[in-house]
């Protein structure tokens, strides 16, 4: 009876029409971002939410997605089921109005759900818009109800009884067939970026099962379910970087219809792996939750260093930064009216959000230092190990301030810097060694192009604390150069240069070379790798030379391609350039630094905590995981230089 009673409340009038489906199709980057393979898998996104939104209101346990061998997707729940009957505003079945109706959703008249991650409806209009075709099966009150879309969401027949089930199986499974007049790019589904979002949304909602089926060429299964949570999550993220304590903290509290979750442990890294999520939304930019977080670890550390007498009357107080170094943290909170600055979704703007985490958070990670003293004497001599570094480290960061316009001549002496103050067109070549770099210089634009010389490979910073990274004179120079500060002082409004370009040779050292500056920017510049500031040079491999003909190829394939256009009987040489510095600056200038012939390649992040793995595998202390991956990619390398 239970069951019946809430399936009846959850009806047509659960679902508020606010206004039309328009446009979808001619704008489709308005609604999902953009139409490459990222707009794609976020049309996933768009159903599995509404069946997270289900699990998030108690209502559903198991979720399945299913890649199908034409490249469709199938998603089940066994949720509440979506609502049948003829909805009083649109005269038709809700199930249409749900997926032909723009803002058709269960959330906005607060009756459907209270708290959305996805608003149900909503995308699946979108979805269905940007769709060959879409088939609905809802399973409630002992019926199989069936609709088809096709031609980007016209319904093909009315919503129809096709079968019978029991009075006690309920659920929805959405099939559909995205468009390729829409996604040109491509239709093809990434089974690995589907698993990694759908293993977070697992660790994100305890005890929710998900599973993963690709029915293409190989059959491949995945099956998520995570009784512990995000904690489990922090020991996954954790287990190449050598925990200093045992127990994985975990904390759990409500306060007014708000629930916050936070786990944490330290590890003997340098850097801090900190992320939060809002109703399953990551919130890169952090906001309230995680400002409320971070204000309560540092009293909290603070006030235990005092009263153990780690602490001493005269020394330095623990900082933000101190705390820290060496933590991986996940923060998730459920709101039932979220509001995000922006239209991006990457920053909480709550304001009661901050005290009540910090309130939830505080009592019960002192309550844990109380309980763990053993635990919690490591921890706090991580931190104080921290701040006799950042004291060692302060001269050596005062210079690699930016100075005043008066003081400019304490930019690096080996940068050629560009005469244009106006960093949206400037932009800076980190170019690896003294030879490339001087035909860098003498073949540049130097109105908006400075060119900064690396000597040799630069510090892994993925080893080394502050201190050590301060007394590196390599990274000393890009810190003076950029200009934005770096750690508790970096100001991105400060940044010199729109553009800051990797430009190494094409072989190991070169690739080795670029992985050191990568990682040293995703750790101590994250912002300018988040927002699209970095950027890597792609120069030729090959110059093709048949009588006064002379052309340049990026790519075996392209070289091959130049050679078979050649008439029969031409000589031909082919250059093999192994460094930048076996160019002459006007060709280096014309192949790869000519905004108009040059190709650049952005680097982004689409996933963080994957990408932070990575990082850790490859640039970490732990051998075995750069050996897995190395013998996992291998077979991705082609024609390398050794």
């Amino acid at each position: 009876m239970e069951n019946e009673r809430v399936i009846n409340e959850y009806n047509s009038d659960s679902i508020q029409v606010l206004e039309g489906l328009e446009a979808v199709r001619k704008r489709p980057g308005m609604y999902i971002g953009t139409t490459s393979e990222r707009g794609l898998h976020h049309l996933v996104w768009e159903i599995v939410d509404n069946s997270i939104d289900e699990a998030l209101a108690g209502y559903a346990d198991d979720i399945e997605v299913i890649i199908g061998k034409d490249n469709t997707i199938t998603v089940k729940d066994d949720g509440r089921g979506m609502p049948t009957e003829i909805h009083p505003k649109t005269g038709k079945s809700t199930v249409e109005t749900i997926f032909t109706v723009l803002h058709a959703g269960g959330k906005f008249g607060g009756g459907g759900y209270k708290v959305s991650g996805g608003l149900h409806g909503v995308g699946a209009s979108v979805v269905n818009a940007l769709s060959k075709w879409l088939e609905v099966k809802v399973y409630r009150n002992g019926n199989v109800y069936y609709q088809k879309f096709v031609n980007g969401g016209m319904p093909f027949n009315q919503l129809e009884i096709i079968d019978t089930c029991s009075i006690d199986r309920t659920g929805t499974t959405v099939t559909f067939k995205p468009d390729d007049t829409i996604f040109e790019e491509t239709t093809v589904f990434n089974y690995d970026t589907l698993r990694n979002r759908l293993r977070e949304l697992a660790f994100l909602n305890r005890g929710l099962k998900i599973k993963l089926i690709d029915e293409r060429e190989e059959e491949k299964k995945d099956s998520f379910f995570y009784e512990g949570g995000i904690s489990e999550y922090v020991g996954l993220l954790n287990k190449n970087k050598n925990p200093i304590h045992e127990t994985i903290v975990d904390v759990m509290g409500k306060e007014e219809d708000i629930s916050l979750e936070v786990a944490l442990q330290y590890n003997e890294s340098y850097n801090s792996c900190i992320y939060s999520f809002v109703n399953n939304i990551t919130t890169p930019e952090g906001g309230t939750h995680e400002d409320g977080v971070r204000r309560a670890l540092t009293r909290i550390l603070n006030k235990y260093a005092t009263s153990s007498g780690v602490l001493k009357q005269n020394m330095e107080a623990l900082t933000g930064e101190d705390v820290r170094e060496g933590l991986t943290m996940i923060i998730s909170i459920k709101h039932p009216n979220p509001q995000f600055e922006g239209q991006t979704k990457t920053k909480l703007g709550n304001g009661e959000v901050r005290s009540i985490a910090d309130h939830i958070f505080s009592e019960t990670f002192e309550r844990f230092l109380m309980e763990n003293p053993n635990q919690a004497k490591i921890i706090v001599d991580k931190c104080m190990t921290a701040t006799r570094a950042r004291i060692a480290a302060k001269k050596a960061r005062e210079l690699t301030r930016r100075k005043t316009a008066l003081e400019i001549s304490s930019l690096p002496g080996k940068l050629a810097d560009c005469s244009s103050k106006d960093a949206t067109v400037s932009e800076i070549y980190i170019v690896e060694g003294d030879s490339a770099g001087g035909s860098a210089k003498q073949g540049r634009d130097s109105k908006t192009q400075a060119i900064l010389p690396l000597r040799g490979k630069i510090l892994n910073v993925e080893k080394a604390r502050l201190d050590r990274i301060f007394g590196n004179n390599e990274i000393r120079s890009m810190i003076t150069a950029f200009g934005t500060g770096i750690g508790e002082e970096f100001d991105i409004s400060k940044l010199r240069y729109h553009k800051i370009i990797i430009m190494t040779d094409a072989d190991v050292d070169g690739a080795h070379i670029r992985i050191l500056l990568l990682t040293f920017f995703y750790r101590y510049f994250k912002p300018l790798v988040e927002q699209g500031y970095i950027y890597a040079a792609q120069p030729p491999l090959y110059k093709v030379s048949y009588g006064k003909t002379e052309l340049y190829a990026y790519s075996d394939e392209e070289k091959d391609n130049i050679v078979k256009d050649v008439p029969e009987g031409t000589k031909i040489a082919i250059q093999r350039y192994k460094g930048l510095g076996e160019m002459n600056p006007e060709q280096l200038w014309e192949t790869t630094m000519n905004i108009e012939n040059r190709t650049l390649l952005k680097i982004t992040i689409e996933d963080a905590i994957a990408a932070d793995q990575i990082l850790t595998d490859l640039m970490g202390e732990e051998v075995e995981p750069r050996k897995q991956f190395i013998e996992q990619n291998a077979k991705y390398v082609q024609n390398l230089d050794i």
